[in-house]
């Protein structure tokens, strides 16, 4: 432990995530660019909500969720609860999601800290996923990350409260759409993965914690790997602390994807300054990986290959 194995994901929710499965996507309910649904209807959270209210003074608003938020596969506008103007901007809906994402926080807390408790001492990380909901992000409300249980919206920043969180034990924040740019996304969808991976950068290089990355979706072009530099550099917000590639397959090995992940694994190694390669590998070999030298990878930057 500390060698062979150097970090400890804790896994927090769907996918590993630090969230609600408000977008369940394997069974067919939801499906992309979808704003996902409030999960606060189970007994345990019902009875929670309730003393919430009560505790407020305000017991109506603890009878049940949102009637008015909508379906899985609706937009924003759809919806009188995430319209630009709807309830997510009284003060109902500033009561209801103090108290929905505080929940996620709570919980994220408990597994944390005993986590923390089991593998304190042992020189390994700990490290915990936080999802990448980059759809609607233009919106006023994100509708699609208040379901999730990110309290983010144009007029707050949900992502501090959990950087913080995480910095209370010293746990590495792992983020995912490394890649992504926001012109590659769907018009119709509002996303801004850019501009989400920025306010986390911001928000963990606030909090004092590491933040490591991930790629979202199986990318083997050098335009995904450029971006992947770009994003791990700290000229705005924290660098990347190490990055976690998907995926390894047959895949990765054909026509230039290779090649390409040599280069971007260099340019990793060089601290994202994205050099060509050298002249010795102009031939296009296909295992030319020995200039990488293996103390700079350690030092600078960790690669995975999951």
């Amino acid at each position: 432990m500390g060698g062979v194995i150097v970090e400890i994901q804790v896994g927090m929710g769907p996918c590993g995530e630090l969230r609600y499965p408000a977008y369940p996507e394997s069974n067919g309910t939801w499906k992309f660019p979808g704003i996902g649904e409030f999960e606060c209807y189970d007994k345990s959270m019902k009875a929670s909500l309730e003393a919430s209210g009560e505790a407020q003074g305000k017991r109506d608003w603890g009878r049940t969720g949102p009637h008015d938020s909508g379906q899985h596969n609706q937009f924003p506008e759809d919806t009188g609860f995430f319209k630009r103007d709807g309830t997510w901007n009284t003060e109902y809906g500033q009561f209801f999601l103090e108290w929905y994402s505080e929940k996620l926080l709570r919980n994220g807390n408990r597994l944390l800290a005993a986590a923390k408790g089991v593998f304190q001492g042992t020189g390994a990380k700990l490290s915990g996923k936080v999802a990448g909901i980059h759809w609607h992000y233009r919106t006023r409300s994100h509708a699609a990350e208040l379901t999730a249980g990110y309290y983010n919206t144009r007029r707050r920043d949900g992502y501090i409260p959990t950087a913080k969180m995480f910095s209370k034990h010293g746990v590495v924040l792992n983020f995912t759409c490394m890649e992504m740019k926001d012109g590659e996304q769907p018009d119709n969808a509002n996303c801004s993965p850019e501009g989400l991976v920025q306010q986390v950068k911001m928000a963990t290089k606030s909090a004092g914690i590491e933040l490591a990355g991930e790629s979202a979706l199986e990318r083997y072009d050098s335009g995904a790997y450029g971006q992947v530099l770009a994003t791990s550099r700290s000229d705005s917000g924290n660098a990347l602390s190490a990055f976690t590639y998907l995926r390894l397959n047959k895949r990765l090995f054909e026509g230039d994807n290779w090649r390409n992940m040599v280069e971007f694994v260099k340019g990793m190694a060089e601290g994202a300054r994205n050099k060509r390669l050298l002249e010795c590998d102009s031939t296009g070999t296909d295992l030319f990986v020995g200039f990488i030298k293996e103390k700079n990878v350690q030092e600078e930057k960790e690669t995975v290959l999951v």
